[in-house]
């Protein structure tokens, strides 16, 4: 088989295990509907690479309001790879104890509120004590993790602890040890990696039952449209409802703050 068959046939398996989660799926949308409905929202957050997975919960095409993405640029800006701003300091700053509590700072968190945490090993610091400080202020959490590699990595939590321990729900993006899926004759190491792949599945999974839930409320979301769908005008009303709408649910988040 060729490199790219092998990468799509370990593909096809993460959707075998995605499917196998659909209780847990399910059971996350009702935690994030109910929050979204009682006009709340859902904090997600993740570091490094995970900052794809927060992005593709909202605001992209086919999410809709209720989601509120905490990402953190000294976390996850990985462009420049090396000099200021380079990828180091993202990997040391993802593992600072405290850090965590800081961002938090920035938020008036409301009972009711829930949250959605990534990491693919569940061990570096600022994401696990992100889901413990959600804990520790009444919010459940849901963690998205990859189930074997966390397991079979060291946490750096000054606690021993990882992800999954702070976590009402866990979630399984279906990767292997060391995320990277592909082996190649004569390299010595795997390429491909799959969390992406298991963890989209997963979010958008969620995210169609969650507005599912929402619609059968009848409070039908503002849901982010091309225009070759609706037309321009439509998709531009839409575009702007849902921008306002994102506002006026995390205005309230701030209005707390030093009281």
């Amino acid at each position: 088989m060729t490199p790219a068959e092998l990468f799509l046939d370990h593909s096809a398996d993460l959707f075998k295990r995605v499917r196998e989660q659909l209780p847990a799926i399910q059971e996350t949308a009702d935690l994030f509907a109910k929050t979204i409905l009682a006009g709340q929202m859902v904090h997600v957050f993740g570091s490094g690479h995970s900052r794809i997975l927060v992005e593709e919960m909202w605001p992209r095409y086919g999410s809709f309001p209720g989601f509120n993405p905490i990402v953190e640029l000294s976390l996850t800006f990985h462009n420049l790879v090396v000099g200021a701003n380079g990828q180091r300091q993202a990997m040391f700053l993802e593992n600072v104890s405290g850090l965590a509590a800081r961002i938090l700072r920035n938020f008036d968190l409301k009972a009711g509120d829930s949250a959605l945490v990534v990491s693919s090993s569940g061990c570096n610091v600022v994401p696990v004590e992100m889901a413990e400080e959600f804990q520790r202020r009444g919010v459940k959490v849901v963690a998205l993790i990859s189930k074997d590699h966390a397991e079979a990595s060291t946490t750096r939590h000054p606690g021993g602890k990882k992800l999954q321990d702070f976590a009402d729900i866990v979630l399984d993006t279906g990767a292997p040890v060391g995320d990277a899926m592909v082996k190649i004759e004569g390299l010595e190491t795997p390429v491909a990696p799959g969390s992406t792949v298991g963890g989209c599945l997963i979010v958008n999974a969620v995210k169609a039952e969650v507005a599912q839930r929402l619609t059968q409320a009848g409070q039908p979301p503002k849901v982010l449209t091309a225009g070759v769908l609706v037309g321009g005008v439509k998709a531009t009303a839409l575009f702007e409802a849902a921008y306002d709408e994102h506002a006026r649910r995390l205005a309230p988040y701030y209005q707390g703050l030093g009281v």
